[in-house]
């Protein structure tokens, strides 16, 4: 019944598209969370009026974000391809698709914690300071802490974006089933292929929804 309403669907290749794109999220995912933390922690602490007050560096590190988070993906992945040929030693496949999703995503995660750590109440920052915490004390047990629902919210929009930017990267190449639903389904006309490669992009986002939701709702003390 299945072969028949799906002729031309490959079920290993479909699983190893699947198995490509899981990847590339997963990784870019876990990279982006870690340095889009330390950028927006930058920005923030650099700030006028915080501790690391430091106009130079923020302007540096905020020049950098916006750059970045302005370029097309699509673009950033041309202009990276020197970049990951001399990373990865080769433009093609999942991992040749990871520094583009991963400076790509992280600027426009930044831009999520600074505004998360923006929220916090200062008087709870001024009472850690009061009280003798050190600086590393305060972004670990305030800043952090205090802004980590928004920052998973935050890591699951760019999650739910990095699966897009891996089905744009497929176009060139990169694997995953953006590259199956390109080059067996469009430029075959194989309807049935960029059908269920869709479907199966979904699934992983409603996953990745249903868990950045359910984390969010567990760790949200308000």
């Amino acid at each position: 019944m299945i072969e028949s309403l799906l002729p031309n669907v490959k079920w290993d290749n479909m699983w190893e598209a699947t198995v490509e794109t899981l990847y590339m999220t997963a990784v870019s995912v876990a990279a982006t969370f870690f340095l889009g933390i330390l950028l927006g922690l930058l920005l923030f602490l650099t700030s006028k009026g915080n501790m690391w007050e430091n106009k130079l560096i923020n302007s540096i590190v905020a020049a950098f974000v916006n750059i970045f988070r302005s370029i097309p993906f699509i673009i950033l992945i041309i202009l990276l391809i020197p970049f990951t040929t001399f990373l990865v030693g080769s433009m093609f496949g999942a991992k040749a698709a990871l520094p583009a999703l991963i400076i790509g995503a992280a600027p426009f995660y930044a831009r999520m914690v600074e505004i998360a750590l923006r929220e916090i109440d200062k008087g709870v920052i001024e009472a850690a300071k009061a009280m003798g915490a050190k600086t590393s004390t305060i972004i670990f047990k305030v800043l952090l802490a205090e802004s980590m629902p928004a920052l998973v919210s935050g890591i699951t929009v760019t999650a739910i974006a990095l699966v897009g930017y891996t089905a744009m990267a497929g176009v060139i190449g990169a694997g995953g089933l953006g590259n199956l639903a390109y080059m067996e389904g469009f430029q075959r006309n194989h309807n049935d292929v960029t059908v269920v490669s869709t479907i199966l992009i979904l699934i992983i986002v409603f996953v990745i929804q249903f868990i950045g939701d359910f984390v969010t709702s567990k760790i949200d003390k308000r």
